[in-house]
């Protein structure tokens, strides 16, 4: 049974920074692309950034590169994903996604606000 359990989210301030986890299970984690979305109030879900199966590429929306870092770490079945210079904007509920494995988690939310 496929399953992702994100964790770390929190309220910060603007320019804060954060660092969110997700463990998944239920599949052979280091073979596969893993992303991040976010959903945010009133919007549709954003791919935010992504990361081959060795870790040895990403990608990143535009509106967070430079700010956000995504990594994994293979033998824990994690990825993770650290936001710097955090903006409200920023704001949303971050879930991790396996494309290859359609479904999601309850995600983490993350409040950026002074």
């Amino acid at each position: 049974q496929v399953q992702f359990v994100e964790s770390g989210g929190g309220f910060v301030q603007p320019g804060g920074s954060l660092r969110i986890s997700c463990i998944a299970s239920g599949f052979t984690f280091s073979r596969n692309v893993m992303q991040w979305y976010r959903l945010a109030p009133g919007k549709e879900r954003e791919l935010v950034a992504g990361i081959s199966s060795t870790g040895g590429s990403t990608n990143y929306v535009d509106s967070v590169k430079g700010r956000f870092t995504i990594s994994r770490d293979n033998a824990k079945n994690t990825v993770y994903l650290q936001m710097n210079n955090l903006k409200p904007e920023d704001t949303a509920v971050y879930y991790c996604y396996a494309p290859h494995y359609p479904f999601w988690g309850q995600g983490t939310q993350v409040t950026i606000s002074s």
